[in-house]
């Protein structure tokens, strides 16, 4: 299955560039990150909190199969409707620490959307432990899901 959403990962900078184009208009795509029950649908996770406001916090619960709670939170610093949303984001209980992210969303044409994310780690090293995950998959199914979610919306 092809990846659609793209990562670059430059060498020795402590940074990713991930970019997805979707089929949907822009205000659908900002939608899936703004509205707390379509969060939970597409990140298959409890949406404990979610104050989409500058100054703002969120708060995930996950329960993977072996019953672990698994917790994501973050202070949401910027919250621009349909623009973009300035945010940290931090996996409880990981040696990854709080990283720093920068989602940007536009309209390609009034039918498509594009969303540039900017994620900012502490180290490159961390940055690197991260790739070496299955995150690029993870995020990839990730907006997938957005795409399955939001299409039943509509």
């Amino acid at each position: 299955m092809e990846r659609k959403t793209k990562i670059e990962a430059e060498a020795g900078r402590q940074e990713l560039m991930i970019t997805r184009d979707f089929e949907m208009p822009l205000e659908l795509l900002f939608r899936a990150y703004e509205d707390a029950d379509i969060v939970a649908q597409w990140m298959g996770t409890r949406v404990v909190k979610l104050d989409n406001e500058n100054h703002g916090s969120y708060r995930f619960e996950t329960t993977d199969p072996m019953g672990n709670i698994h917790r994501f939170s973050g202070v949401i610093h910027e919250f621009c409707k349909n623009e973009r949303i300035t945010r940290t984001f931090e996996m409880e209980q990981t040696p990854f620490g709080v990283q720093l992210e920068f989602l940007e969303f536009e309209a390609v044409t009034p039918q498509s959307s594009r969303l540039l994310m900017h994620v900012v780690y502490r180290s490159v090293a961390v940055r690197d432990q991260i790739l070496k995950l299955p995150f690029a998959q993870g995020i990839n199914m990730a907006h997938n899901r957005i795409e399955e979610v939001m299409r039943k919306l509509v």
